[in-house]
């Protein structure tokens, strides 16, 4: 009877030290929080993150909004359908094709351009890519970077530069939005291996020339969803796989610990 309980108790500790290791597991793969966001954003926009969560719906149907007023005009979603995105946005049809869906378009159509390519390599230098997977190729932060760090610059044809893709061929769509900025730059000393110095422009802070339709904080909003929607984008059903993918582990869990009680079960006569 002894030994009955302490294998009992030995089967449920091993299960409760799998429970502890998977829970650590999905809390490390968890998003930082908006409080962790904030201690490692500080002074550096290389630090800025969009700290974005697709199972925030009306952050994603927000993102949408945005994305066929002011990106659609220039890129694609080519691996994404109109129908696909109401569905899984909970967006009427009646209001899907009002609202989002062009004027002559279907809800059965992908969500694609009407710029014709040629066009776009002539106007801008090179088409505009397709953003269907970008928030994967690119990442995240990535994005949200560059819609932070644009700044007024008269040498460039657009009028606008990016410090996360410099001589980037897009203008500043969003200035309306955001207003104008100017980036500051510092000049920074350094000393190479054999002593000489090097000087090399280093940014230091953006200086507000004039102020648009929305605030900072605004626009920021504005900015999250937007990349919220494209990480939507990038894999529909991402949100699906994770709330899957719990209770695959508590069945694997429940299944081990089945098996090693028939395992004891089989065994407890073999000495």
């Amino acid at each position: 009877m002894r030994t009955e309980m302490w294998t009992g108790m030995r089967s449920w500790r091993s299960l409760a030290v799998v429970a502890l290791l998977v829970g650590n597991l999905a809390w490390a793969a968890e998003p930082a929080t908006e409080g962790e966001a904030g201690a490692k954003a500080g002074a550096d926009w290389k630090s800025w993150r969009a700290d974005n969560n697709v199972t925030d719906m009306a952050s994603v149907q927000r993102g949408a909004r945005n994305f066929t007023s002011y990106c659609l005009g220039c890129h694609s979603l080519k691996y994404e359908r109109w129908s696909r995105l109401g569905t899984d946005l909970s967006i009427p049809p009646a209001l899907l094709q009002r609202d989002l869906i062009p004027p002559g378009d279907k809800d059965t159509q992908y969500i694609l351009t009407t710029m014709p390519a040629e066009d776009a390599a002539n106007w801008f230098g090179k088409t505009p890519p397709d953003l269907s997977l970008m928030a994967r190729s690119r990442g995240k932060d990535y994005i949200y970077q560059f819609l932070k760090t644009f700044y007024v610059d008269p040498t460039r044809q657009t009028g606008a530069n990016n410090l996360r893709l410099p001589t980037t061929a897009m203008p500043h769509v969003l200035s309306e939005l955001e207003g104008l900025k100017r980036a500051v730059f510092r000049d920074e000393v350094k000393k190479g291996e054999g002593g000489e110095r090097t000087h090399e422009q280093v940014f230091d802070h953006f200086e507000t020339i004039a102020p648009g339709r929305l605030t900072a904080a605004q626009y920021d909003d504005f900015v999250r969803d937007t990349v919220n929607f494209l990480d939507y984008a990038s894999e529909p059903t991402q949100a699906a796989r994770r709330d899957l993918g719990v209770w695959v582990v508590l069945f694997l869990i429940v299944f081990t610990w089945l098996a090693y009680l028939v395992k004891n079960e089989y065994w407890k006569d073999v000495h």
